[in-house]
């Protein structure tokens, strides 16, 4: 079979004050019409380099091949070398023959674009179609995408979504056009796990019904496993070894291959124990983490707490998003309570609504038994200073225009902690203590990986001193090597200072290593709530079952669980004024361990 994609002795450089850079070299591999290839390593190692090198978006981004040819076989049957193709002849290409979804969603989306235009200028642009027909089309993909209420989604803005949605609106662009070929660009995480089974199903099925070639760049060799037909590894602008997804699994020959595979996180690896346990390093077993002061008095207390959002509609309320309805938990001191659902579940909105960047709208907070539901001057300052966020995006959270040395030292000042050369000093503590060399202070955010990034902004968020860390996705984005690091890190913080943590994820692998307690979020409530042990060893909630069922195993061999899962939809969390949701009791099933007892007829 003709190779869709052939890539030959491919090299990327850079130009840099010493002279050109190369990122890539000498890289070749092929993609066939059908066939998924994974394109796997760190961050760094040069697979988004690669990426934008066939479609020669790396024009647009500084870079320049250098050597080697890209050829690519159209729908026609002719041959092209993608590197000597012009602009225009590209951008005839990019969409009816080659498309792309990025890993930011937010940065890919224009801002001030509605949902529905986006789309339908994609179909409108390659296929011809009439406005009201786009749009239509538009409609159709988002809900192949599994976006619930497709038809209200299409009015609203990128930052009116979730992160998740976001992602499939992207992946609702690149299959727009049917393309012959798709370059994903680690297009599943932002997704929660069982939306991920459900894309990852729609790419296959797409696969069969248009022959079409998928080069897939993850960090999540769990994803690997479920999609990859053959596996490319790389590292440091080179591949290091190539073969069929179950010769790479069962028989990796690269070290480096091993040592990848060794820090994929496994469900199920905690299953007989009680605590959560960090990732061993090397031949060093780490220990169970066993932090939590159950005699101490809670830091954070949540009664009742109740977001929502009014929906208007040619200025009149017309309806009501219930992000989170009447959550109660308590986190105690060096305890993490994982906050675990799908996208657009509340889990976010209720960390948000804790710290005050979304007001609540009834309910009540306490911080170590102060009540801080109604703010005053001296409490917004305590709350703040108390309370610190790590969010998903690093690069989206820190000023571009700041030194990350200043960015650390930024909440010292404004709570008046330090100043000065104890400021400065305290900057290099922080750095040492999340592992980054104290030269990194002189540096802007864009001179550092992703995983440097996110440490920075631990370092930032430990820097008030902080009682609770609320870490909302703080390691999604994160390679595998890099996400254990991060992950000891916060639990080894954790051990030393007694941090209490609000971990908001989806990712169930990572929740088992590093939370004591798991609450399950869905439309809002919690539906179940225990130590993770009991939750993940016996769910007593069908929906803590099917967010379970759904995490992707790192088995080639199990690949073909997926055709059980449950793909039914999550209904919208928008309802009419009238008609409130009903709040589900929770009642004990074992110490600790509750679960929602809904009303005859389902969940909601």
């Amino acid at each position: 079979m003709t190779p869709l994609l052939q890539i030959r002795n491919l090299s990327v450089a850079f130009p840099t004050e010493s002279g050109l850079t190369t990122v890539v070299q000498d890289l070749s591999l092929h993609v066939s019409p059908g066939e998924t290839l994974a394109l796997v390593g760190e961050s760094g190692s040069g697979k988004s380099v690669t990426s934008l090198a066939v479609t020669r978006l790396i024009d647009y981004a500084g870079g320049r091949i250098t050597q080697g040819r890209i050829d690519f076989t159209t729908r026609s049957g002719a041959t092209l070398d993608l590197a000597t193709l012009t602009p225009d002849a590209m951008r005839a290409l990019r969409g009816p023959e080659i498309a792309m979804v990025f890993q930011e969603p937010m940065t890919s989306l224009n801002p001030v674009q509605r949902i529905g235009d986006q789309i339908a200028e994609a179909v409108t642009l390659h296929q011809g179609l009439a406005p009201r027909a786009a749009l239509a089309e538009a409609r159709r993909l988002l809900e192949r995408v599994r976006i619930a209420d497709a038809a209200r989604q299409l009015a609203r803005f990128p930052f009116e979504l979730s992160g998740g949605m976001r992602q499939r609106v992207m992946i609702a662009i690149a299959l727009s056009c049917r393309p012959r070929l798709l370059i994903a660009d680690e297009p599943t995480t932002a997704l929660d796990v069982t939306v991920q089974a459900q894309v990852l199903r729609l790419l296959r099925g797409l696969q069969a019904e248009t022959d079409m070639g998928l080069v897939f760049i993850t960090h999540d060799m769990g994803v690997v496993a479920e999609i990859a037909d053959r596996v490319a590894v790389m590292r440091l602008g080179r591949i290091v070894e190539e073969g069929t997804v179950e010769a790479i699994f069962n028989a990796p020959q690269h070290p480096y291959t091993q040592s990848l595979l060794a820090a994929v996180p496994t469900l199920g690896a905690l299953a007989s124990e009680p605590l959560p346990r960090a990732f061993d390093v090397g031949a060093i077993q780490a220990a169970p983490q066993n932090t939590v002061l159950l005699d101490g008095a809670p830091v954070l207390e949540l009664d009742g707490l109740t977001t929502s959002f009014d929906v208007r509609r040619n200025f009149r309320l017309a309806g009501r998003v219930h992000a989170v309805e009447h959550v109660s938990f308590v986190v105690r001191p060096g305890e993490t309570l994982a906050l675990v659902g799908e996208s657009g579940c509340g889990k976010s909105t209720t960390g948000r609504s804790v710290i005050r960047l979304e007001q609540p709208s009834a309910g009540g907070i306490k911080l170590d038994g102060n009540d801080i539901t109604r703010l005053t001057a001296a409490s917004e300052a305590r709350l703040h200073r108390e309370i610190q966020f790590v969010f998903q995006d690093p690069f989206a959270s820190l000023n571009p225009r700041l030194t990350v040395g200043f960015s650390i030292a930024e909440p010292m000042l404004t709570h008046k902690l330090a100043s000065g050369a104890a400021a400065q000093d305290r900057v290099h503590t922080l750095l040492r203590e999340v592992g980054l060399p104290l030269e990194y202070a002189n540096r802007y955010p864009h001179e550092l990986s992703g995983g440097q990034r996110q440490r920075v902004c631990i370092a930032r968020a430990l820097a008030s001193e902080p009682r609770l860390i609320i870490a909302d996705e703080a390691v999604a984005a994160l390679d595998v090597s890099i996400r254990a690091q991060v992950v000891n890190l916060l639990m080894e913080l954790q051990r030393r200072r007694g941090l209490a943590m609000l971990f908001i994820s989806h990712d169930m692998a990572v929740v088992e290593r590093v939370s004591h307690r798991v609450a399950v979020m869905y439309l809002g409530q919690i539906v179940e709530i225990g130590p993770r042990q009991a939750v993940f060893t016996t769910p007593a909630h069908s929906y803590t079952s099917r967010l379970l069922a759904a995490v992707p195993v790192p088995d080639p061999a199990r690949r073909d669980r997926s055709l059980d899962l449950d793909e039914s939809e999550v209904p919208s969390p928008l309802r009419r004024l009238d008609n409130p949701p009903t709040v589900a009791p929770l009642v004990r099933v074992g110490p600790d361990h509750f679960v929602a007892r809904h009303s005859v007829g389902g969940m909601y």
